[in-house]
C-alpha cells in the first residue's frame, strides 16, 4: 500500500483501516451516539448494535457470545488476562509460565506479578523463535496458575504450536488436579491463521483491533466460561463486570467487521502476501551477502520478513528507506523507539550487535509486486552503501 507517496510495508506495526470498516464505524459517531447503558430508546440502539458486534466475533472465534470482552486493545487484553487469572488463582499458587519472545505487554505483565511475589519462567526458544511444547509441561509445577505462550510473533512471525501446546498444559493441569489457565496473544495471528478457540484449546486469547485493518482503541480478550478472572478495570460493571467502562460503540462496531473481513478473505490474502513475501525472502538472500532470516523458515506468518544484517544498524536501514519513500521497522512498534536490542532476537541466540541490524517487513493486502521491486532495488543498493560497498543491485530482477 502507498500513503502520501510512501509504501508501506510495516503492517505488524498497524494497517489502514479498510474503507467498509469506516462506513460501519460513521453512524455510531453521529446518528447512533447513544451509550450502551442507558435504558432509553437512544441507548438501546447502540446496545442492540454492540450485541450484534459482539455476535460476529464471537462466529469468527467460534465462541459463546458472553464469552467476548471488549477492550481497549491488545496491551491490556494481555494485561487483563495474565494478571486477571493469576489473581484469581492467587490461593492456589504463584507461578506463571511464559516465553521469552513474547510482546512486552505479556513480559511486564508477569514483571508485575513477580513484583509482588509471584514466581514467572520465562521459558527459552528454538533457533527459530518456537515454543517446544514438552518444555511447557516439564516448567508446570504444582503453583502453576496460568501459561502465556503467543500464537505468532510480532517481529519474527514464527507460528507456536498452541493446539499442541494447551493440550500439554491440560493434560499436566489434569495429572496434578489443579486448575492451570492457558493464554495466547493472537494480535499478530488475526487474518492469517485460524482462530477457532475450540481448536486451539486456549482459555483465554488477545486480538486488537487495528491490527486487521480496524480501528485503533479497540481489542477483544475471548474468556472462556467458567475460567477464573478478576478485572483490572472496575467501576460500572460493564461487559459483565469484567471490564468497566462505558463501551466504545463505534470502534467495536469496527472491530467486529473488520475481523469479520479478516476471517471471509483470510485465505485469499495469505496467499497473496506469501508470493510476496517468499519473492523478497529469495531475493534478498540471494543477493544481499552476511544477512541472517530471523524465524522459522516456513512456519512463519504469511506477511513476515525479518532479516539482520551483518555491519549495519537497523535504524540506519530504516531512515534510508525512508528517505526513498519506504516504511518499515526494525521489530516492535512499541519498542522500535528504543536503541536495544531486541530481545526477540536475543532470545534466538544473536549477538547484541547482530540484532541491532535488523529489518522487519510486513506486507498487507494491498502490497503489489511492483512495491517489491522498488523495496528490493533501494534495500539492496542501500546496504551496500551503509557497508560502504559497491552497488549491489544492478536490477532486482537479476
Amino acid at each position: 500500500m502507498t500513503t502520501q507517496n510512501h509504501i508501506y510495508f510495516d503492517h505488524a506495526g498497524t494497517t489502514p483501516m479498510d474503507e467498509r470498516v469506516l462506513q460501519a464505524m460513521l453512524p455510531y459517531f453521529t446518528q447512533l451516539y447513544g451509550n450502551a447503558s442507558s435504558v432509553h430508546t437512544v441507548g438501546q440502539e447502540a446496545r442492540y448494535a454492540l450485541d450484534a458486534a459482539r455476535e460476529r466475533v464471537a462466529k469468527a472465534l467460534n465462541c459463546r457470545n458472553r464469552e467476548v470482552v471488549f477492550t481497549s486493545g491488545g496491551t491490556e487484553s494481555d494485561n487483563a488476562a495474565v494478571r486477571g487469572a493469576a489473581y484469581a488463582l492467587e490461593e492456589t499458587g504463584r507461578h506463571v509460565i511464559t516465553a521469552s519472545t513474547e510482546h512486552h505487554a505479556v513480559l511486564h505483565a508477569c514483571q508485575v506479578l513477580e513484583n509482588r511475589g509471584w514466581d514467572v519462567t520465562g521459558l527459552p526458544v528454538d533457533d527459530y523463535g518456537q515454543v517446544d511444547p514438552q518444555r511447557v509441561y516439564n516448567a508446570i509445577t504444582g503453583q502453576t496458575t496460568v501459561v502465556s505462550i503467543m500464537y505468532a510473533n510480532n517481529e519474527i512471525g514464527t507460528i507456536n504450536p498452541i493446539p499442541e501446546i494447551s493440550a500439554a498444559v491440560k493434560q499436566r493441569a489434569q495429572e496434578l488436579n489443579r486448575s492451570i489457565v492457558m493464554h495466547t496473544d493472537a494480535v499478530q495471528a488475526a487474518g492469517f491463521l485460524d482462530l477457532d478457540v475450540r481448536r486451539l484449546g486456549v482459555d483465554m486469547m488477545s486480538l486488537s483491533g487495528h491490527k486487521f485493518y480496524g480501528p485503533k482503541g479497540v481489542g477483544v480478550l475471548f474468556l472462556r466460561r467458567g475460567v477464573p478472572f478478576l478485572p483490572l478495570i472496575t467501576g460500572g460493571g460493564q461487559e459483565r463486570e469484567r471490564r468497566s467502562g462505558t463501551e466504545n460503540v463505534a470502534g467495536i462496531i469496527g472491530l467486529s467487521v473488520a475481523l469479520e473481513l479478516a476471517n471471509a478473505h483470510r485465505e485469499e490474502v495469505s496467499a497473496q502476501c506469501l508470493i510476496l513475501r517468499d519473492r523478497i525472502i529469495d531475493e534478498i538472500t540471494r543477493r544481499i551477502p552476511d544477512c541472517i532470516l530471523n524465524g522459522h523458515p516456513t512456519e512463519r506468518l504469511p506477511n513476515n520478513v525479518n532479516f539482520s544484517f551483518e555491519g549495519v544498524e537497523g535504524e540506519s536501514i530504516l531512515l534510508g528507506l525512508d528517505l526513498q519513500g519506504i516504511a518499515a521497522s526494525s521489530g516492535s512498534a512499541c519498542s522500535s523507539g528504543s536503541l536495544e536490542p531486541s530481545h526477540v532476537l536475543l532470545a534466538l541466540g544473536q549477538t547484541a550487535d547482530a540484532a541491532r541490524g535488523s529489518l522487519r517487513i510486513t506486507l498487507g493486502k494491498y502490497n503489489t509486486d511492483a512495491h517489491v521491486d522498488r523495496l528490493l532495488a533501494v534495500l539492496i543498493d542501500l546496504i551496500g552503501d551503509l557497508r560502504g560497498l559497491p552497488t549491489l543491485s544492478g536490477t532486482a530482477n537479476d
